[in-house]
């Protein structure tokens, strides 16, 4: 009998990090998936799917948006019968959502080996629901995949080196290859944008959105830029800027549609920056070598600011106009993510540990 290994995702940075797990799984072992439908918008879900090449998932459980607790708890009660009734033998999640731990503790109380891909990242800003999630996953895990020597470090400090193996990150797979078909294929950039002369915009996370005064003046930080800012507006974003009253399509900014994976990487390469909030979107400039602003005071991917292609803005949104005309670094080819064969490794372990 093959390994029966069960993924669980349910938001784009996991359909992301699926895809070249999915490929690498193809033949090996019976790959089964879930989606919890954390995403549950066609541009942030189905079209990933399609795009990515990722098989349609075997169980949907179509939870949707909601509170922290309210999200979780729907997860946890779905995925407990499905993992009660697949019993796979081993359940892998990914990354830091809510679905990575809705599925971790559903694992555990079913006594069924659980693996972490993406382990190790820390933020250390316990505001961060991401960074609650990712530790209790991490402590609760049998098997750790991490991507990162930093992130191997964060693992070890905490006790868990035994559990821990480095096997690079998967995003840098499938952005590799995604990378590699838009410069063999060339495919047009959104209406109106002018290679070099755009940035690339994304703002979820709720330190800045929740806030109406916080909200405001980042949008007003965007508008003044002296480029267009093509922000890809989530539907959590756009429901809270009309609650909070701030009109999001101000001076430079050009509200977009979150993008399918292969655009968003096309404007992230022709682009004359990206200002951000979210970890992926970090990682993706800097693989890309394209300057990353990010508006945090603090990000789990440090590789990006210590080689120099990320900055932070923190609460003084002052520097933010300074730091996206900053002039871009050498590039002396730092690869600390990886050589773009993680998945196969991650796949390699799940079937030698079984």
């Amino acid at each position: 009998m093959p390994m029966r290994i069960l993924s669980v995702v349910g938001a784009r940075p996991q359909f992301v990090k699926l895809a070249p797990i999915a490929r690498a799984m193809s033949g090996r072992a019976e790959h089964l998936i879930v989606h919890t439908g954390q995403h549950y918008d066609a541009l942030l879900s189905d079209v990933f799917f399609r795009d990515l090449g990722i098989p349609t998932p075997d169980y949907n459980l179509a939870v949707g948006s909601g509170s922290h607790g309210h999200q979780t708890a729907a997860m946890l009660s779905g995925l407990e019968d499905v993992l009660d009734s697949v019993r796979p033998d081993w359940v892998l999640v990914y990354g830091d959502t809510n679905s990575t731990l809705a599925a971790g503790l559903a694992a555990v109380k079913l006594h069924l080996p659980l693996a972490h891909l993406e382990a190790g990242l820390r933020s250390f800003n316990r505001r961060m629901p991401e960074e609650h999630n990712r530790v209790l996953t991490d402590h609760a895990a049998d098997l750790l995949l991490a991507p990162t020597e930093v992130a191997m470090k964060h693992l070890a400090d905490e006790g868990l080196a035994e559990r821990s193996l480095l096997v690079g990150d998967v995003m840098t797979d499938v952005l590799y290859t995604v990378r590699d078909e838009l410069l063999a294929r060339p495919r047009p950039l959104p209406a109106g944008a002018v290679p070099g002369e755009f940035y690339v915009c994304t703002i979820h996370r709720p330190d800045n959105t929740d806030d109406p005064q916080r909200l405001a003046s980042i949008v007003a930080s965007l508008a003044s830029l002296p480029k267009p800012v093509l922000l890809l507006a989530h539907p959590r974003l756009r429901e809270l800027a009309a609650r909070h009253g701030v009109a999001l399509d101000q001076g430079a900014i050009r509200v977009l549609e979150p993008l399918a994976y292969p655009e968003l990487v096309n404007a992230v390469l022709h682009s004359a920056g990206v200002v951000t909030d979210s970890g992926g979107l970090q990682k993706e400039a800097f693989l890309l070598r394209t300057l990353c602003t990010t508006i945090r005071p603090e990000t789990e991917w440090t590789e990006t600011v210590d080689l120099g292609w990320n900055q932070l803005v923190g609460q003084d949104l002052g520097t933010l106009a300074a730091a996206v005309r900053r002039p871009r670094p050498a590039d002396d080819g730092a690869a600390p993510y990886g050589d773009g064969q993680a998945a196969g490794r991650v796949v390699a372990a799940l079937l030698e540990r079984g």
